[in-house]
């Protein structure tokens, strides 16, 4: 797999516990799909850790920024060094990879995604591109997070939802009335189409327990795409 090495535009918070990392890629082209995956790690090292690219295609064209949004925490995962790299540092990037992406069309689609964590990253990539390029499908998307303040992009999606017709839907899974897993009484809702195409993106236990439950609101097991690696 080649690798191109990029340079860190900027470091910003998203919440208490991750960042939005922004590589600049200057002229150098990475093409990739909404949804999809890149190795990145320090430049001149050989440790590469994959990362769901946050950005839309669409964006990235015109900004030449990949984004990232890292979980910044000592779990001994490579994340946690983004604490001490700064603006100008080189990152080596190798990709894309990942089939956790967007049909080529979407006029006669409905989507509900739903998010654990920083599994909005892929997520919000592809609600991004769906809403700049064709025609809009209906879109909500279920998002679950520890606390209040653990909602990643809130204002952008908040204002997704506003301006575009987002459908979200904001659950805390701690310390809060109704706090716990993504569940049936959550979901129910958001499915009254069997035909919904669904993307889940979150902890393990979510990509776990979720297509099982979509399939008992009976949509088809085609119709649930989950991001594997």
């Amino acid at each position: 797999m080649s690798e191109l090495v990029a340079r860190i535009a900027s470091v910003q918070p998203a919440t208490t516990s991750t960042r939005i990392v922004s590589l600049d890629l200057g002229a150098q082209p990475f093409a990739f799909e909404a949804g999809q995956a890149a190795l990145i790690g320090l430049a001149g090292r050989t440790e590469r850790v994959p990362y769901s690219i946050a950005s839309a295609p669409v964006d990235t064209a015109t900004t030449g920024l990949l984004d990232f949004l890292i979980k910044i925490e000592p779990s001994g995962r490579w994340g946690h060094q983004f604490d001490t790299l700064g603006v100008g540092e080189s990152i080596g990037v190798q990709g894309p990879f990942g089939t956790f992406t967007l049909p080529a069309r979407l006029e006669d689609e409905r989507l509900l995604f739903i998010a654990g964590g920083t599994g909005i990253a892929p997520i919000r990539g592809m609600i991004r591109q769906s809403l700049v390029t064709g025609p809009k499908p209906p879109m909500r998307l279920l998002y679950s997070a520890k606390t209040s303040e653990d909602f990643a992009y809130l204002p952008e999606l908040g204002e997704m939802s506003a301006r575009n017709g987002l459908d979200l839907r904001l659950h805390v899974t701690r310390n809060a009335p109704g706090a716990g897993r993504v569940g049936l009484a959550q979901l129910a809702p958001l499915v009254d189409d069997a035909a919904t195409l669904c993307f889940v993106c979150g902890p393990e236990s979510m990509v776990a327990d979720v297509p099982r439950m979509l399939l008992e609101l009976g949509i088809d097991r085609r119709r649930i795409r989950v991001e594997e690696w």
